[in-house]
């Protein structure tokens, strides 16, 4: 459809309506998987990277985030072509007792990073677990993928430059930063203080912005990212995709950022 192979490095699994304040569907959808593959097929999406929802429910503690990973890893498992990589969740709330579910996600279940969202986990980015949990990442080479819904004082910019300045050999993934004006504005400052730092494109709404971000830090910086959860809640692919297609950027920087870039990263 669009003569590139994209990647989307942004998908949630699970059931969100709670927090957005919607009532979930009574008819639902017969298969979630069916109905996620259904959208990213019309939209000429190969592949994509899956995390579950940090709304996940937590009155078991560390046994339903325990749970919560146990289910991200059966849904990359059942079809590894279309997700092939699966970012999992620890909690800052759950301390020193996250370190052996670190050490679960590398081993036992194979995922390929883990996934903060501070806004959802009761926390500020800036806490002093995350960052005890990142140098124990690193070690195993797990990727750090860090939510800044910049709107949200606790997923700040300048806390995620913090945290990525204290490791500036690691990458990490930052996921909506490009969702807010004042955000979209902050993100050079911060991309230019932390080149350790890659951006994905969800909850922009247009390329724009990004065009000129990619001119100016390349446009290996930018990876294609949408955001979706879990039909029927979710079911729209990004609006992204022409603005890309239509860019002054040459096209072996939109054959990257629709793709080769979330290869590169995730080694798939």
């Amino acid at each position: 459809m669009t003569g590139y192979e994209i990647f989307d490095c942004h998908h949630h699994v699970g059931d969100v309506s709670a927090f957005l304040g919607v009532d979930a569907p009574e008819a639902g959808v017969a298969s979630e998987v069916e109905a996620r593959l259904a959208i990213m097929d019309a939209a000429g999406v190969a592949r994509a990277a899956v995390i579950p929802s940090h709304a996940y429910e937590r009155a078991r503690g560390i046994a339903d985030t325990r749970q919560a990973n146990e289910g991200i890893a059966a849904y990359r498992s059942a079809h590894p072509d279309r997700f092939p990589v699966a970012i999992g969740i620890v909690e800052p709330q759950h301390g020193a007792r996250s370190f052996d579910e670190i050490e679960r996600v590398k081993h036992e279940l194979d995922l390929d990073g883990i996934s903060f969202h501070a806004r959802f986990q009761g926390v500020s980015m800036d806490d002093p677990w995350i960052a005890r949990y990142v140098e124990r990442m690193a070690d195993l080479e797990l990727l750090p993928v860090l939510h800044a819904m910049t709107e949200s004082a606790d997923e700040s910019l300048w806390k995620i430059a913090k945290l990525a300045s204290s490791f500036s050999e690691v990458a990490m993934l930052v996921l909506d930063a490009f969702s807010t004006f004042e955000g979209t504005k902050e993100v050079s400052t911060v991309a230019e203080r932390c080149p350790n730092l890659l951006f994905d494109t969800s909850l922009s709404y247009n390329f724009d912005f990004i065009e000129v971000f990619a001119q100016r830090f390349g446009a290996s910086r930018v990876l294609f990212g949408t955001d979706l959860y879990s039909p029927p809640v979710g079911r729209r692919i990004s609006h992204l995709v022409p603005q890309i297609l239509e860019s002054s950027l040459p096209d072996a920087d939109k054959a990257a950022i629709l793709g080769g870039n979330a290869q590169h990263l995730f080694n798939r």
